[in-house]
């Protein structure tokens, strides 16, 4: 019955459109009143408790991070790197798109900015070169969502928050998966351009290849010292998030010299509304887990999931499915609060590696982040490129299908993502 109430409460409460923090303060009201445990203290404490975590002071510093890398030239220079490298190949703008995609989500981690920032650059690009604006849009859309998977990932810092990760290990376990995004984007864009008439742009010499270089080392050096730092214990997470928005202002100001004052300002009000908003929701979501903790919810969900415990597997599959349900109608963060915590004693129960569930769970809501009916990073690129939604749907959807067939491979063959995830961590 609690579980009931509070899901019902919970999904009525989005069903009316009020924000998900809400929805969610309300049912974990609703849950009190219930269990005859309502107190207005309790809730503010819960809720001042669930932000008061070190690991969540890494999300402002890598979301100034990512502003500053957007406005202080960083982005533009890692296209610049690979327009040079693969831009001469037939659909070679696509393959600029995947293999900066791939880089920027190793400076900013946030999937919505990645894809604006892909879509800004090289959208007017493909469309002067001939390329079909749906394809384009969904390529370009695909490729932001690798973002949430390699690090630094806020998505990431929220699932080892809420589900009491390694979020090392969740960084750390997160490259192998997102490279493997990358190549497979590659695969579906070789072969959807094909037989396409493409402009062919003039390959690179080597003077503008190492000149782009030059230009660029110091946008690549930040994932370098990021990932590197983390991986032999110089600095945590958090203190990782502090060097990387320290070095994108040092970067954009004094080297690239693109960082005025105007910039930083719009900057740092831009990350703290968003820190403001996402610290809000985590407090919210950590009042709800703490009553499914109270309320002993996961164990009456174990109890419905009873017989596919001992087939990890089977769980595996079906847990992923009702993530995929449910991230095609909500956003990234409140899908991981809410959820998270309600599975993460099953997974446990099944012997799952939490890290692995962790990486699944941030690659299923990622693909729900550019899958309809919502998906808020397709809504994203088709508002800064002015293009049809029903257009960047049928381009997305060869991607969305390979994507899905990878996570198929993941479920089936956990090692894929376990074996690489333990030979980095050491």
């Amino acid at each position: 019955m609690t579980l009931a109430i509070f899901l019902g409460v919970l999904l009525t409460a989005i069903f009316l459109r009020l924000p998900v923090a809400f929805a969610l303060l309300l049912s974990s009201i609703a849950l009190m009143l219930y269990m005859d445990m309502f107190s207005v203290d309790i809730l503010a404490q819960s809720l001042i408790n669930g932000v008061d975590s070190f690991p969540l002071l890494a999300i402002p510093f890598f979301l100034i991070a990512g502003e500053v890398m957007s406005v202080g030239g960083l982005s533009a220079r890692i296209v610049r790197i690979a327009t040079t490298l693969v831009g001469h190949r037939k659909g070679g703008l696509g393959y600029v798109a995947i293999f900066t995609s791939v880089l920027l989500a190793g400076l900013s981690g946030s999937a919505v900015a990645d894809a604006a920032a892909l879509v800004s650059i090289l959208y007017p690009m493909m469309k002067q070169a001939g390329y079909p604006e749906g394809r384009s849009m969904g390529l370009l859309a695909s490729g932001g969502i690798i973002a949430p998977v390699i690090p630094p990932s806020l998505p990431l810092i929220l699932v080892g928050v809420a589900g009491g990760i390694s979020i090392k290990s969740l960084f750390l376990g997160g490259i192998v998966p997102g490279l493997l995004m990358g190549l497979t984007l590659v695969a579906v864009w070789s072969f959807l351009v094909r037989n396409e008439d493409l402009a062919v742009a003039p390959k690179a010499t080597l003077a503008e290849k190492l000149t782009a270089l030059r230009q660029g080392v110091w946008a690549l050096l930040l994932p370098v010292i990021i990932i590197g730092g983390i991986r032999f214990g110089v600095f945590t997470p958090t203190e990782a998030a502090v060097v990387a928005a320290v070095y994108a202002l040092v970067i954009s100001a004094f080297v690239y010299c693109e960082l005025t004052w105007a910039k930083l300002y719009r900057v740092l009000v831009s990350a703290g509304r968003a820190t403001a908003m996402v610290m809000f929701l985590v407090g919210c979501a950590m009042v709800a887990a703490w009553l499914i903790t109270v309320a002993q919810l996961p164990q009456q969900l174990a109890s419905l999931l009873g017989p596919l415990i001992d087939s990890p597997r089977t769980l595996m599959l079906v847990i992923m499915l009702l993530v995929l349900a449910v991230g095609m109608v909500m956003d990234l963060a409140p899908t991981v609060l809410i959820l998270v915590p309600l599975l993460m004693p099953v997974i446990k129960l099944a012997g799952i590696d939490p890290v692995y569930f962790g990486l699944m769970f941030v690659i299923n809501c990622s693909i729900g982040l550019i899958t309809p009916p919502v998906g808020n990073v397709l809504n994203v690129v088709c508002g800064v490129g002015k293009v049809p939604m029903s257009k960047a749907v049928k381009g997305v959807l060869p991607f969305i299908a390979a994507y899905l067939v990878l996570l198929g491979l993941f479920i089936a063959f956990p090692d894929i993502i376990i074996i690489p995830m333990k030979i980095i961590i050491g």
